[in-house]
């Protein structure tokens, strides 16, 4: 792991404010509508924004200061990736005299709805069974139009998993359990569900989560720093949990359409695996992986092809995570 600024280190938990963290690259587009929605997001707490620009080279910075004139900017000095950019916003809060009581981690994209913070930041620290509390609570997302739903919470990956998207698809897949990384049972997104992670576009984060786990992974340069801190903070005790009163829209991501993310995403999918299996049963995911691309890159999706190639590469997944 690479934790570049020594402020993350601290433990965050504390009585203080709310802090609002969002990471900024290139933002400038997106960024006023998501500053004009915190106020009335927000509303009923306490809170303070921190953004953590990654190297904008448009007019990001200047966009914030005219906006949200007391926000915290914290620059990096350079594109240093998503969980980089979580843990400089962190340390910057971390340096509060109280320390805030909670953390949002929040995508520029992300469009909260009228007191969706206030019900993530209460469904933090109820007890979830087995001496386990919520830790992160993860609101419903819709996509821009509103009224989609995205399916946004995941079960931990597994080679079942991996063969089951790879056999007949993620999204049939996900009414299996033990077939699918998603989770697409509709019941799921009406009530508070424990899962094993969630899409990061915005979770709330408890002071004795932060405090526990430590800084973000800033080996992920993008994609699986999310994964791997559910999955970390849930062994350590901290559940994650859909709040479905809550709700925001995220207008999202190019990563299924660009062959670049598209990879890195795939093979920071096997790098986390990696991390918490074996030599054989990472293996076993591996070749699981590569049967779902190569499948997709024979209907001629150039994503695929990509994330193929990159998986039957040596050393791939030792190679620098960023782009």
């Amino acid at each position: 792991m690479r934790f570049d600024n020594p402020a993350s280190r601290r433990p965050a938990g504390g009585s203080g404010p709310v802090a609002v963290l969002v990471v900024t690259w290139n933002s400038a587009a997106v960024l006023p509508e998501f500053l004009s929605s915190l106020p009335e997001a927000m509303t009923g707490l306490d809170w303070r924004l921190v953004v953590a620009d990654n190297d904008s080279a448009d007019d990001t910075v200047e966009v914030i200061r005219s906006l949200a004139p007391d926000a915290t900017i914290v620059q990096t000095g350079r594109n240093a990736g998503y969980a980089a950019g979580v843990n400089a916003a962190l340390g910057a809060a971390a340096a509060w005299e109280d320390g805030p009581r909670a953390a949002l981690v929040c995508n520029p994209d992300i469009r909260m709805r009228p007191g969706c913070a206030k019900l993530l930041v209460d469904g933090l620290g109820a007890p979830v069974g087995d001496g386990d509390r919520v830790g992160i609570s993860v609101p419903l997302l819709y996509e821009e139009d509103g009224r989609t739903l995205v399916h946004s919470l995941r079960r931990e990956s597994s080679v079942t998993r991996a063969l089951g998207e790879a056999v007949i698809g993620n999204r049939r897949a996900g009414r299996f359990p033990h077939l699918s990384e998603l989770v697409t049972d509709s019941a799921a997104y009406e009530r508070p569900t424990r899962a094993d992670w969630a899409t990061g576009a915005l979770m709330a984060l408890s002071a004795d989560c932060l405090a526990a786990c430590g800084p973000w992974d800033e080996s992920f340069f993008l994609y699986s720093e999310e994964t791997e801190y559910c999955l970390r903070a849930r062994d350590r005790g901290f559940v994650t949990r859909l709040e479905p009163a809550a709700s925001a829209t995220h207008l999202g991501g190019d990563s299924q359409v660009s062959p670049r993310l598209w990879t890195l995403l795939t093979l920071n999918r096997v790098r986390l695996y990696e991390r918490r299996h074996g030599p054989v049963a990472t293996a076993a995911f591996r070749a699981a992986v590569l049967l779902r691309e190569t499948s997709r890159a024979a209907l001629g999706r150039p994503a695929a092809r990509a994330a193929a190639a990159a998986l039957v590469r040596p050393g791939a997944l030792r190679a620098t995570p960023g782009p």
